[in-house]
């Protein structure tokens, strides 16, 4: 072959090579956020200082990822992303240690007609509500007490189809159905869910259900507490007795409102853990929760946010919680922040225990799971990068 032949070659291979980079793209990402952490009452009353190593992080979860797009032709794409969760404090995998337990699924999109995506993912509140909550932008601080609307993204669900519209004059909806996977019973440890959002201009509204279902009974007794398509959200003991439910129903809606340089939130949920003749408990345990934030953009770096939060229990048990949050967060560059957040929690009543019984109510912020008594304070001074 002559060299005139050859460079034809090279340069054919090379159009081919430049046409394909140009259809596929594959992005490597991640989030590095840990903080000095201070405790008061944490484990059995004792106070405490660590560097925060919850999995869901404080502003945002330590996690790395690999996300990509496929231009199949005609304006459709094939989508996939896989994102891992870790502790920066010790490298070791969160999410129950899973390789890719934040996210893990592959997918079609097209602008004209939406996504569907299939395998491990947030159900449709996490996109659709989360977002115009305080958690949004001070995360775990401004969490709901014992995370127990998974306010704080504290699950995912596995073996999940999700379809999500384009947004349609602000308009956008999301629903999802989890196989349970288990041979000759359907219903057990499926889950599904679906939620609406609208904005226009500065005003956002959201809403959703969610619904899971819990493992089936082992000779009438659910010993192993909850085993689902849905990780379940039991961070600590405000409802950690309550994880024999037969299932876990959620309903959540908020609304957000930007003027000028100020953003105020409100938000309402009602979390519903109900018993079978398998559970530990009788009676359904109902979580009523409303909350209300209101941030301030002092200057274009630094962002200051308080926030209230008030949850009340009752059904099996009585319990209500009363939490204030604090937070300023400053950009050093648009990947690197610094940031303080601070609440302080009182409980009071009585919640499950486990074993079928009560216990006086303990203080637990957000979705950390720290527990003594029944006034808590969390202090936490971090550093967050993003990459």
């Amino acid at each position: 072959m002559n060299r005139l032949a050859l460079t034809s070659l090279s340069l054919a291979a090379l159009g081919v090579a430049g046409t394909a980079q140009a259809q596929t793209s594959v992005t490597l990402y991640g989030t590095i956020d840990t903080s000095i952490t201070y405790v008061n009452h944490a484990d059995g009353g004792n106070n405490l200082w660590t560097l925060g190593n919850s999995s869901n992080g404080n502003l945002s979860g330590s996690r790395w990822g690999l996300k990509g797009a496929e231009d199949l032709g005609g304006g459709l794409k094939a989508i996939f992303q896989l994102e891992s969760g870790f502790n920066p404090s010790t490298g070791s995998l969160a999410q129950g240690g899973r390789l890719f337990g934040r996210q893990a699924y592959v997918g079609l999109t097209a602008e004209q007609y939406g996504s569907l995506t299939l395998g491990r993912q947030y159900d449709p509140l996490i996109d659709l509500v989360q977002g115009i909550t305080a958690d949004n932008y001070f995360g775990s601080v401004f969490a709901t007490a014992g995370d127990v609307d998974n306010y704080d993204n504290s699950f995912r669900v596995n073996n999940a189809i999700k379809y999500t519209t384009p947004v349609w004059s602000g308009l956008q909806v999301a629903a999802m159905y989890s196989f349970g996977g288990v041979a000759g019973s359907t219903g057990a440890e499926q889950s599904y869910s679906a939620a609406v959002n609208y904005t226009n201009g500065p005003l956002a509204l959201a809403g959703g259900y969610f619904y899971a279902t819990n493992s089936q009974a082992v000779n009438g007794i659910r010993t192993d507490g909850w085993t689902s398509t849905s990780d379940g959200t039991f961070d600590g003991p405000i409802n950690s007795g309550y994880a024999t439910a037969h299932s876990l129903t959620i309903a959540r809606a908020a609304a957000q409102y930007q003027l000028g340089q100020f953003t105020f939130g409100l938000g309402y949920s009602n979390a519903r853990y109900s018993p079978d003749g398998s559970s530990v408990f009788l009676n359904t345990q109902k979580y009523n929760t409303g909350q209300g934030f209101l941030n301030y953009q002092l200057s274009p770096a630094l962002l200051l946010g308080v926030g209230y939060s008030y949850t009340h229990a009752n059904g099996d048990t009585t319990a209500s919680y009363n939490q204030v949050s604090l937070g300023a967060d400053y950009s050093l560059s648009k990947r690197t922040d610094l940031y303080m957040t601070a609440a302080w929690q009182h409980a009071s009543g009585d919640t499950g225990n486990g074993s079928g019984g009560s216990m006086p109510a303990e203080a637990s912020i957000g979705s950390y799971g720290y527990a003594g008594t029944s006034n808590q304070t969390i202090v936490n001074l971090g550093l967050r990068h993003k990459f």
